[in-house]
């Protein structure tokens, strides 16, 4: 995707619904574009300035908005967090035409260009949730020594494959997204949990972005993954992969990590509706 179509898919209707999701925020927002060799980058920053910096990564579609109820769970007061719009994604960054991102040295070569924006003095705990997590943990496996910290939330093709049936219950969203479709999806993931409605509004609004199709690669290997403090949270209800089997494997393959099972929450609902048990691993 050019940076011109990138910029003509932000519709007004999108923006105001982005920006009515990042006002929700409890904390005072600040919003910037980093350059990176793929493009534009957004990133939405609170917190107080002198705390240990924290990088979180949405999942797919997700934007850099749906950590509003972290931040506001104590996230916003332990770290000076910066929320991304992963480039390529619905969000705010551009894509630079002719360097689209196509392999997951190419993703961490994005994340480690918007490290060195952000100025950060020293390592940084590096937090994603679903696709995030993926890019978080293939980043970490080639950057090991700019964390301090790793969080991975329910993350998908790291210890465990995606169902069958979640694919394709997905493919008609992907292939050719609606807010119907969206909507659908999403009621069905999670068991018909209670989503923020402004969040909501705003995925409906992802429907008009041009379909991109996300990266994909090998699934990172643990190794370098247990050269810092490891935190894996599974969502106890997540349709895309057997919760129960990928936290063993997890902690099989990394002993020294700390895996958690969080019960009665959904793989979309997880940053929404399990805030508290994530600002609480954040804070760790």
């Amino acid at each position: 995707m050019s940076a011109a179509s990138a910029a003509s898919a932000v519709s007004v209707q999108f923006r105001a619904a982005y920006d009515a999701v990042l006002a929700d925020w409890p904390a005072p927002v600040t919003s910037r574009e980093v350059p990176t060799p793929h493009g534009l980058t957004r990133i939405n920053s609170c917190g107080p300035l002198g705390a240990a910096p924290l990088v979180l990564l949405p999942g797919g579609g997700a934007t850099s908005t749906v950590w509003g109820a972290v931040v506001a769970a104590g996230a916003g007061r332990t770290h000076r967090v910066h929320a991304v719009d992963l480039v390529g994604e619905p969000g705010l960054s551009v894509p630079a035409g002719g360097r689209a991102i196509r392999t997951p040295e190419d993703l961490a070569g994005w994340l480690d260009a918007v490290l060195d924006g952000l100025g950060a003095p020293g390592p940084v705990t590096l937090a994603g949730h679903s696709y995030g997590a993926w890019i978080a943990a293939h980043y970490a496996t080639r950057h090991p020594r700019r964390l301090a910290r790793l969080v991975l939330l329910d993350p998908t093709q790291v210890f465990a494959g995606l169902r069958p049936g979640y694919v394709l219950r997905a493919l008609p969203m992907l292939a050719r997204p609606t807010p119907a479709r969206i909507r659908s999806f999403l009621r069905w993931e999670t068991g018909g949990a209670d989503l923020d409605p402004a969040w909501l509004r705003l995925r409906d609004e992802t429907a008009r972005f041009p379909t991109v199709r996300p990266v994909t690669g090998p699934r990172p290997g643990p190794a370098g993954l247990d050269r810092f403090p490891l935190h894996i949270l599974f969502a106890e209800q997540a349709r895309c992969h057997d919760s129960a089997r990928a936290a063993a494997t997890a902690r099989a393959a990394l002993p020294g990590a700390r895996v958690e099972m969080l019960p009665g929450v959904s793989h979309h609902a997880l940053p929404l509706l399990a805030a508290e048990a994530i600002a609480r691993s954040l804070a760790a």
